[in-house]
């Protein structure tokens, strides 16, 4: 979805058109772009998901592939037979084939010599180099760029080519490709064309962060690295580099500080890139990158140290008009669109007089679709501003625009009680209802069942009843013909079933982005009728509710909501339901405080003591149970209640070991709380090299989708007592990795040579794929992730399993075979969630042993 942003929002001086950066520099002649190659198109309707049945995947991971021919066949499971087929690039190099609207392309690429080379591809879902799987580059589809797209010529891979013949195929879905191969210009180096940088405010102190990308082209890790960073000749500022892998990319944060600045205008921070060893220092590279010095008053980006990943992000924020007022201001949490920069978004809307506009990036301009990482980041991004900003927290709205419409849609429906009001303009619903549509994913076995349950918190029509403590404006144009008004329409359907509160404006004649007054600001997401519908809408707070109607699918996701918190459930990650009516009691009456009300699939609850007179005992009434004259707890903030064989009893504070709204699961939820990825090394040549390359991928990856910075170590440098509270993902098993035994001596689940064992079974083999989560022991927080494989045809098992991809999940722990990728469900020999005390017998679990 490419949401052209009317110039006249962006308050940036920039030619209308603009060739995408060069990379570093390099000899023209040494530069190998791809022209001719081989397609395989993928079957009509093909989806990529867990269980997928995939030849092209399988011959990857037995070590059968081989460079096909043209005409050749491959056999696609329960989908025919697909042909591979000749394509040839235009003369710029360009692939343009309807077939890669859906394909795999291959090329062969000899070398006379063993040496390192940078990859620069555009339009490709992933890249496997040699076998090695790298981070795609699918949003850059072209060579130039007008002033408001985002830049997405980023991804500068350096690679190991062999001598003789290389293997380069790549997937695509995106209708186009290019491809080219050109000596890295230095051994280490910038990218500059990826960086995040905040502006400069007038007559502030700068004291802030940005980061840019370094690239290592040696084979040999580098952690003697250090960037210093001077703005227009100022005070430097050096910061450490953490350590860069070889052959590998990271994006690494640098200080940035500057005296007050009395112009607006521009300005410079030159970044050197210099390595140092005892007490010398070389330069290696420099990059010098503009920095706008804006108004207080403009329209502009923050940034802000993720407690995501510790990465430097940035937000949008488009400051109210407020003449000078010290009173606490609104905070509009605008989500954008995909293709669409936060500082586009933010500077999309008028000024306001009584409330800020903040959009956050969704850690990309497609990122997440606002969901995981991407809700993640929107959160944190509200929080970050109610810590700088003066804002009222009666009134926070969330609004946003085509895939920021279905953020709004998603987060609104999680958090209910954090927002005053949601305003979804051209909105989708779900990724079942939009991007799915039409695709049978045949979720009709018990396994299939299983896995989709891992993504029930993206299941936004379940959460509807959740909108009944919001008010709600939608907003969608008729013409639509990228976000189709039906969705709109279906969950304005939905709505009319129970809630009170919401208004919906369809506008005639208008598609995706319109824009019908000449007032300030863009009328599909600067719509005047909704900002007034904000107006009439405040949040209560916690002490001033009587009723709570919630629905949660994962505790672990959101599982507060006002004073009740929903801790744990009786069928994980199905959909749970509390509706709880409260009576604060009467003191001068003799009247305690009550609790009354039903609940669906919770096993463990809290209600918050802080909006209670205390000292007087507490009647609960819940599903038709009474328990009268419970004691005030001593030293406790909430009051906790656990269901043990179908009756409620009182219980204590929950102990931080048992799963519950702190940490729950899934595997996916490894991917946070700054993941260590730490890669094994004590196995065969074969299996450490996978281990290496694939933590290498999954780190790329989320560079690439998320904007991060993870730090990927070798198990014999990693350090438990360092970071006791960060998560960590070991690739590898108990054999090939020298972290397991320190993380996971004590887990159930136990994946080596030839066999994993889960609780009192063992299954057998040396292509078994098993990836869990577990909790990190000592900590009350981080979890321990685990990409395993009994040998080496498992190892590569995990390079097809698209876990890190926007929609798609995992329960807390699979096994799975090399039958998946030709058989589907048959190759799924466990999947499914520990018991709440994380043990195996406790769980829920779909077996299908051979």
């Amino acid at each position: 979805m490419n949401i052209r942003i009317p110039l006249r929002a962006l308050s940036l001086v920039f030619p209308a058109v603009l060739l995408l950066q060069a990379p570093p520099a390099f000899s023209q002649q040494d530069t190998l772009v791809f022209r001719e190659g081989l397609a395989l198109p993928l079957p009509k309707g093909y989806a990529e998901t867990i269980v997928a049945p995939n030849p092209v995947e399988a011959a990857l991971a037995l070590g059968a592939w081989k460079a096909p021919r043209a005409g050749e066949s491959a056999a696609w499971p329960g989908r025919g037979e697909e042909a591979w087929r000749s394509i040839a690039a235009d003369g710029k190099g360009w692939f343009s084939d309807s077939v890669l609207a859906g394909c795999y392309a291959y090329f062969a690429i000899d070398r006379e010599k063993r040496d390192v080379m940078i990859l620069q591809a555009m339009g490709d879902e992933v890249a496997y180099v040699n076998g090695a799987p790298r981070a795609g580059n699918p949003y850059c589809l072209k060579d130039e760029r007008e002033s408001w797209e985002p830049n997405f010529d980023i991804s500068f891979l350096p690679v190991m080519l062999e001598k003789g013949r290389n293997d380069f195929l790549f997937r695509c879905v995106r209708e186009r490709l290019k491809a080219s191969l050109y000596p890295p210009p230095k051994p280490v180096f910038f990218n500059a064309n990826d960086v995040t940088v905040p502006d400069i405010v007038l007559l502030k102190k700068t004291d802030a962060w940005g980061s840019i990308v370094i690239i290592n082209a040696t084979t040999e890790p580098r952690g003697d690295l250090v960037i210093r960073g001077a703005i227009s000749g100022n005070e430097a500022a050096e910061t450490p580099v953490p350590i860069v892998q070889p052959l590998s990319v990271r994006k690494i944060g640098f200080r940035l500080i500057d005296a007050p600045r009395v112009e607006r205008g521009s300005t410079i921070v030159e970044v050197t890139l210099l390595r140092k060893d005892r007490g010398a220092e070389a330069v290696l590279d420099a990059a010098s990158i503009p920095l706008r010095v804006v108004a207080q008053s403009e329209n502009r980006k923050e940034t802000f140290i993720s407690t995501i990943d510790g990465s430097i992000q940035y937000y949008g924020i488009n400051p109210a008009f407020s003449g000078g007022a010290r009173k606490p201001l609104a905070l509009f949490l605008s989500l954008h669109g995909a293709s669409v920069e936060a500082v586009n978004q933010s500077g999309s809307y008028g000024l306001k007089t009584w409330g800020h506009v903040v959009a956050p990036t969704n850690r990309r301009p497609y990122g997440f679709n606002w969901e995981e990482w991407g809700r993640l980041d929107a959160l944190e991004v509200m929080d970050v501003v109610r810590e700088r900003y003066n804002i009222d927290e009666s009134r926070i709205y969330l609004t946003g625009h085509s895939m920021g419409g279905h953020g709004a849609w998603h987060i609104g429906s999680l958090f209910p009680d954090r927002f005053a009001a949601i305003g979804p303009s051209a909105g989708w619903i779900s990724f079942w209802t939009y991007r799915f549509r039409g695709i049978d994913l045949g979720d009709t076995s018990a396994v299939r069942r299983m896995i989709r349950r891992a993504t029930t918190s993206s299941e936004t029509f379940m959460h509807v009843q959740n909108y009944a403590q919001l008010g709600v404006y939608v907003l969608h144009g008729a013409d639509d013909d990228n976000v189709p008004a039906s969705e709109a329409r279906s969950m304005v359907e939905a709505l009319g079933k129970g809630h009170r509160d919401f208004v919906y404006h369809e506008q005639p004649g208008v598609g995706h982005w319109w824009d019908l007054s000449d007032a300030p600001g863009v009328d599909c997401v600067d719509w005047a009728p909704m900002f007034d519908f904000f107006a009439r809408h405040a949040r209560p707070g916690k002490d001033r509710i009587r009723e709570i109607n919630f629905r949660t699918s994962n505790p672990g996701v959101s599982g507060r909501n006002n004073w009740l918190t929903i801790d744990a459930q009786e069928r994980q990650l199905e959909m749970s339901s509390a509706d709880i009516h409260l009576d604060q009691g009467d003191l001068s009456a003799g009247r305690p405080g009550r609790f009354a009300g039903s609940t669906e699939n919770v096993s463990r609850l809290a209600f918050d003591l802080d909006i209670l007179q205390s000292p007087w005992p507490i009647t609960v009434e819940l599903d038709g149970q009474k328990l009268v004259d419970i004691p005030w707890p001593d030293a406790q903030a909430q009051l906790w209640f656990e269901r043990r064989k179908g009756a409620w009893t009182v219980a204590s504070e929950p102990s931080p070991d048992l799963k519950g709204s702190h940490r729950y699961g899934t595997f996916k939820e490894a991917f946070r709380n700054r993941p260590i990825f730490v890669f094994g090394t004590k196995g065969t040549a074969e299996e450490n090299e996978w281990a290496f390359a694939k933590a290498r991928y999954d780190a790329e990856k989320l560079w690439y989708q998320g904007n991060g910075s993870i730090d990927v170590v070798a198990d014999g440098d990693f350090d438990p007592a360092a970071d006791s509270d960060r998560n960590v993902i070991l690739y590898g098993n108990s054999t090939t990795n020298a972290a397991w035994n320190g993380l996971l001596s004590e887990s159930p689940v136990q994946a080596g040579k030839n066999r994993v064992r889960i609780g009192a079974r063992t299954i057998r083999g040396s292509d078994l794929s098993c990836v869990f989560i577990r909790p990190r022991s000592g900590s009350r927080s981080a979890s321990v992730g685990v990409v395993s494989g009994t040998g080496i045809i498992g190892m590569r098992l995990a390079n097809r399993l698209p876990y890190l991809s926007p929609g798609i999940g995992l329960p807390d722990c699979t096994v799975l075979d090399e039958r998946v990728l030709s058989e589907g469900d048959a190759g799924v020999l466990l999947t499914g969630f520990f018991g709440l005390d994380w043990s195996v017998g406790n769980g829920e679990f779909v077996w299908n042993l051979r």
